[in-house]
């Protein structure tokens, strides 16, 4: 007898080959879902991160891997520095390039090619001569000396619990769960009475706002309403939503301005979710959101939307271009150059980049990057009522007491427009945000506990940024109580 095993018979031999056929087209059906689906989310989120933070922060790729990627371990991505261009691969699938653009920082390259970006970019004024903003003081420079290590002193400020409190903001409360606290800024009396800095990290290096952003697309509505070119109490002008029989034809700025439009949304990210498709699969985030069919009655809810923020961002683009136009001007060059004038030079924002996608359209929900000081000059913006520190106007009077005032259908009085608040229930501390601050701070919130906070009764900005992939252990609430009890109390 033979050692060998019998053949096994023909019909077996048959459901064998035909079961690996099977299985073979299920795993290439399985992989290519992944190649098509799942894995451009990954790939689109590490390009665009990588490269930003590169190219605009000018951090080290090695850190940014390490530290603003690692729960992105299985993806891996290239840096080109000549071409200025990062393409991210997840197991040699679903490539994705980023394109690093003077100005205008990165952009995925989405429907439209690398060269094309390229050729899109327009003439944008030269940043300043640093050298010369440092003779000036703050906040028209980079001149401060007020400081806990500075030669002036501001009265009343104990400096000694600032310090404490600035080493309250950097330490990690959980070393499994780092917060990397990466710039903390403190403003007083218009004064920066404390700031510090982690590793590589500097005054005028500029760094990632993510939501904050939302907050600077609403400051951007203002400026045009004082202008006389939007008026947020008007329906929003999207003509898709205006043909005959359309409910969202009833949608106001205001509405969108408040997250309380009713538009259908998902504000979860991961894999096949709307909003990750919206950042990073998308060729013009503002269509995405717009396409969304009405979920509720406009003002009847809230709901925390960032495809509403870039709605307004492209309201914000069609505003400017439509006047370009009519004054025989270049829209585009107009549009990704309003900001700047407008907005980022009048406050002596000489970091700020506003990130555009593919489209052209800044995306208002997310991409905006500016220094630790630069936010901070965003923050007494609206600490002084919308007036520059030079006593311009930039926004409508009444425009910050609207934008910090609660939304009624938010969530326990906490939100305004696109402004977080910390009203809470009356009487009820710990329904705010932040218990221990008073309720007429509000706030520029974002992914990972960045944060301009504003507290206008105590004269002070705070401003917090970094890269916690758990924001739960930054405690804002406690960092901003050490902060208070070293200022001065109001008389």
């Amino acid at each position: 007898m033979s050692s060998e095993s019998a053949a096994p018979p023909k019909k077996s031999r048959k459901l064998l080959k035909g079961s690996a056929v099977g299985l073979g087209v299920l795993l290439a059906g399985g992989v290519g879902f992944v190649n098509a689906k799942i894995a451009p989310t990954g790939t689109g989120y590490y390009a665009k991160i990588l490269c930003s933070t590169v190219f605009v922060s000018g951090l080290p790729q090695d850190r940014v891997v390490a530290e603003d990627l690692e729960p992105y371990w299985y993806v891996s991505g290239t840096v080109d520095e000549s071409a200025g261009t990062v393409t991210a691969r997840l197991m040699g699938m679903a490539p994705r390039t980023a394109v690093y653009r003077e100005g205008l920082g990165c952009t995925l390259a989405i429907d439209t090619t690398e060269a094309e970006l390229d050729a899109a970019t327009p003439e944008l004024p030269p940043r300043p001569d640093w050298s010369a903003l440092d003779a000036l003081p703050f906040p028209a420079g980079a001149k401060v000396e007020t400081t806990v290590s500075g030669a002036g002193a501001v009265e009343g400020v104990d400096y000694p619990k600032l310090e404490a409190a600035l080493d309250y903001a950097f330490a990690d409360r959980n070393p499994e769960k780092p917060i990397r606290t990466r710039a903390f800024v403190v403003v007083y009396d218009g004064q920066v009475v404390a700031e510090r800095y982690a590793e590589g990290v500097g005054e005028h290096t500029p760094l990632l706002g993510w939501s904050m952003t939302k907050s600077v697309g609403a400051t951007l509505v203002g400026v045009l309403e004082r202008q006389g070119e939007l008026d947020h109490a008007a329906p929003a002008p999207v003509p898709a939503w205006h043909s005959e029989g359309d409910p969202r034809a009833a949608i106001t700025l205001d509405q969108l301005l408040r997250m309380s439009s009713g538009l259908a949304f998902e504000e979860v990210y991961g894999p096949l979710s709307m909003a990750t498709f919206m950042l990073f699969e998308s060729h013009d985030t503002a269509a995405v959101a717009m396409a969304q069919p009405l979920a509720h009655e406009p003002d009847s809810t809230w709901y925390y939307s960032s495809g509403t923020s870039n709605i307004i961002a492209w309201i914000v683009r069609q505003t400017i271009e439509q006047r370009a136009k009519d004054a025989g001007e270049d829209p585009w060059s107009a549009y990704v150059n309003f900001p700047r004038q407008e907005l980022f030079e009048p406050l002596g924002m000489h970091t700020a980049v506003m990130e555009p996608d593919p489209s052209g359209t800044f995306v208002g929900s997310s991409f905006m990057y500016a220094s630790a000081r630069d936010w901070a000059r965003f923050g007494l913006l609206h600490l002084n009522d919308g007036v520059t520190p030079d006593g311009e106007r930039l926004l409508p009077e009444g425009w910050v007491e609207y934008v910090s005032t609660p939304t009624p259908k938010s969530d326990m009085g906490d939100y305004g427009a696109q402004w977080w608040t910390n009203a809470g229930k009356p009487d009820d501390p710990d329904t705010r945000r932040f218990p221990s601050a008073p309720t007429d701070l509000f706030q520029a919130s974002g992914f990972q506990g960045q944060a301009v906070i504003v507290i206008p009764s105590r004269d002070a900005v705070i401003v917090r940024l970094g890269v916690a992939h758990d924001r739960t252990h930054v405690d804002m609430d406690g960092t901003i109580a050490q902060v208070l009890e070293a200022l001065p109390e109001p008389s």
